[in-house]
């Protein structure tokens, strides 16, 4: 996951303005999520190349008469967001390691809780896949990313004051995600959608499970599963990019477990586009 956001800056606003004389409909998204959501809804580029320009360009070919102003952040975990407090710990901020795409103020942010949208944009992508430590004395969750340019002694009181909390099971995350939309729906009753992911992993060819346990495949489909229960009791739009991968082919659309080409990205805003439509957003 360190290829979130390739490099650029995790939060932001995105806006593009429509022609003269014609009157645009403005949709406010709030997206908190990794690769998978801002790759589709932003941009995915490949080194100093923009791939895929984001929802408003799948908009100016679907719906011309409507833009999208775009909030992201990274998010680490589900139980790291609800613990956050919206602000760094003190002394997290006194060392103030090179967290690269997971800035601390990013994993400590409340933004999402906060901010007045039309759209609120989740992944299950962080529960599958990140792995937090816990700080010993304060308890707080921390996302250690890029610790190969952190100095020694930042590196030192990693190991000595943190331990790891090992990963979400999808029964946890789907716990966690229900207070989220709770907290969502307290203070709004605006639409939440949910990315689900692919489960399916180029190259692997594997017909036997026996002596495995949980692979990466099998952990996304039983998150998949997780998620459409959280729809039934909640009411969450899922934005399903994996039968959208079935339909159009994996070979052709998945890098790797985690990341799609460009256009598999661009087939996913469509659907973003198609179910913000069917809910009346647009």
């Amino acid at each position: 996951m360190d290829r979130v956001g390739d490099g650029h800056d995790p939060c932001f606003d995105f806006r593009i303005s429509g022609a003269d004389g014609v009157d645009m409909t403005r949709v406010r998204i709030f997206a908190k999520g990794n690769v998978d959501v801002h790759d589709t809804l932003h941009s995915c580029r490949i080194g100093d190349t923009v791939m895929w320009n984001g929802v408003n360009a799948a908009l100016r070919s679907h719906r011309p008469d409507v833009t999208v102003r775009l909030k992201h952040e990274t998010w680490t975990r589900s139980d790291a967001l609800l613990a956050a407090a919206g602000t760094p710990p003190a002394d997290l901020l006194s060392r103030s390691p090179p967290l690269g795409a997971y800035p601390a103020d990013s994993q400590f942010s409340t933004a999402l809780f906060d901010t007045e949208a039309d759209v609120y944009v989740l992944s299950i992508q962080p529960d599958v896949a990140t792995n937090l430590l816990r700080h010993d004395r304060n308890g707080y969750l921390l996302y250690p990313n890029n610790t190969s340019t952190w100095n020694e002694s930042d590196r030192a009181w990693l190991r000595s004051e943190f331990t790891p909390t090992g990963c979400l099971t999808a029964a946890e995350s789907a716990e966690n995600m229900i207070r989220i939309v709770d907290r969502l729906r307290a203070q709004s009753d605006r639409p939440v959608l949910v990315f689900n992911l692919s489960p399916i992993v180029p190259g692997d060819n594997t017909h036997c499970y026996s002596g495995l346990g949980e692979t990466a495949s099998t952990r996304i489909r039983q998150f998949n599963l997780s998620l459409v229960d959280l729809s039934e009791r909640t009411g969450v739009s899922i934005v399903d990019v994996d039968t959208l991968i079935a339909r159009h082919g994996a070979d052709q659309l998945k890098i790797d477990t985690m990341h799609m080409t460009p256009k598999g990205y661009e087939l996913v805003a469509v659907e973003v586009v198609r179910i913000l439509e069917d809910l009346g957003v647009i």
